[in-house]
């Protein structure tokens, strides 16, 4: 069986926290032969190796691009490496299945002694667990003392997180992975609005919640102890991410490339020809695809495919018998669309999709460079793990002084 996700994050009231996305510049296809600038470093400090492939065994995820965590009890050389890890630049965060970590990690408590868990909801799914500390090194990148969510224990789930209805995500077969990395645009995983010095109680979302023996309560939680983008509080390289991976037309196995941290740090970093686009108040940019602007989109390597619209909007061909989240063009077709950013910005897209239900057809493949779907609420685009095939792209994470939302770039 292969599993199909959308790893951008959601919630109720709080879109501008959790709406994560990369923006366009000079036309270009995701699924036609790399340009000439497009450079893949494999070596260096700040370069870790990025894998797509199925995930964990047995899982059969399709369009999952994995890299290897290390963790360490902080302070110490007591550490743990946990492989197959989901890189995911439409969240903030790391989160670690409780199966795939044996540390003694230290738990996070809230001001009266009592355990700090969380829940986090995706478009597919919530994750809750308890909120405990770890040094986090990838690459020869360290930072230290990060808050972490570990997923997955046998503490009841409070109905504030059911509320959510979503299902649970809590188990490799339901996460898909070993854990998530959250590398996206904001420093944070909530931000003011669960910080009650910033915020209101009517702004909080509901995520972070206090667990004594007799239930779980939810409660505000400060930046500061929020499950942070851990790339944040790296001693160096600390700004962004570029995602670089090779083109790929129709299926394969699985394709190699780099997780590179840092955006103008370092010799192999530099933006160079790329265009920076910044998200609106949202966390997102303008898709205009045929004279309609869809202020609602973004890119999202969490995400399995280009997820777009639905069929009687975009006139593009009817879903499938099979997997009717998913496009099944009777022959592949281009989609061209132009991408704004909030900094106006802008610029052609283009790309491919093909029959979902041919390609899942064959067995060995689990990784798409053509693969859409459906994404109709609210109506946008979001640009999945395709997007990043061929083209290198980056993700800025917020500032206070020129880029307050983050940007992308590519």
């Amino acid at each position: 069986m292969k599993q199909l996700k959308l790893f951008f994050t959601f919630t109720t009231g709080v879109v501008c926290l959790f709406s994560l996305g990369c923006g366009g510049g000079s036309s270009k296809s995701a699924n036609t032969t790399p340009v000439s600038t497009q450079t893949i470093v494999t070596s260096g400090a700040n370069v870790a190796a990025l894998t797509v492939n199925s995930g964990p065994a047995g899982v059969g995820y399709v369009n999952g691009a994995f890299a290897s965590v290390t963790v360490c009890v902080p302070g110490t050389t007591t550490c743990q490496t946990i492989e197959n890890v989901l890189v995911d630049t439409g969240s903030s965060g790391l989160r670690i299945l409780s199966t795939a970590v044996s540390l003694a990690l230290g738990q996070q408590d809230a001001s009266d002694g009592n355990p700090v868990y969380e829940c986090f909801p995706f478009v597919s799914g919530y994750t809750w667990g308890p909120v405990q500390t770890a040094d986090v090194q990838i690459a020869s990148e360290k930072a230290s003392s990060v808050p972490v969510q570990i997923v997955g224990t046998n503490t009841a789930v409070p109905s504030g997180c059911l509320s959510f209805g979503i299902p649970s995500s809590n188990s490799v077969e339901t996460l898909g992975a070993n854990g998530i990395l959250g590398v996206g645009l904001f420093a944070q995983d909530c931000g003011g609005a669960c910080d009650l010095a910033t915020g209101t109680s009517s702004q909080n979302p509901g995520l972070y919640y206090e667990c004594p023996s007799t239930g779980c309560e939810e409660i505000a939680e400060s930046t500061a102890q929020q499950v942070p983008n851990p790339v944040s509080l790296f001693t160096t390289d600390n700004n962004g991410v570029i995602i670089e991976l090779p083109a790929l037309s129709g299926g394969a196995p699985s394709l190699s490339g780099s997780l590179v941290f840092g955006i103008g740090t370092e010799s192999n970093n530099a933006l160079a020809g790329s265009t920076v686009y910044t998200p609106n108040a949202d966390g997102n940019f303008t898709t205009t695809y045929n004279g309609t602007p869809y202020s609602s989109s973004f890119i999202d390597s969490g995400s399995n495919g280009f997820f777009f619209l639905d069929s009687s909007v975009s006139g593009a061909p009817a879903t499938c018998a099979d997997n009717t989240a998913f496009y099944c063009p009777s022959s592949t077709t281009t989609i061209t669309a132009t991408n704004e950013g909030a900094n106006q910005a802008s610029g052609k897209v283009s790309f491919q999709v093909a029959n979902a239900d041919t390609l899942f057809a064959n067995s060995a493949d689990f990784v798409y460079g053509d693969l859409g779907g459906i994404f109709n609420s609210p109506l946008g685009f979001d640009f999945g793990l395709p997007f990043f095939f061929g083209q290198n792209v980056f993700t800025g994470i917020q500032n206070s002084t020129t880029y307050p939302n983050g940007y992308w770039a590519y």
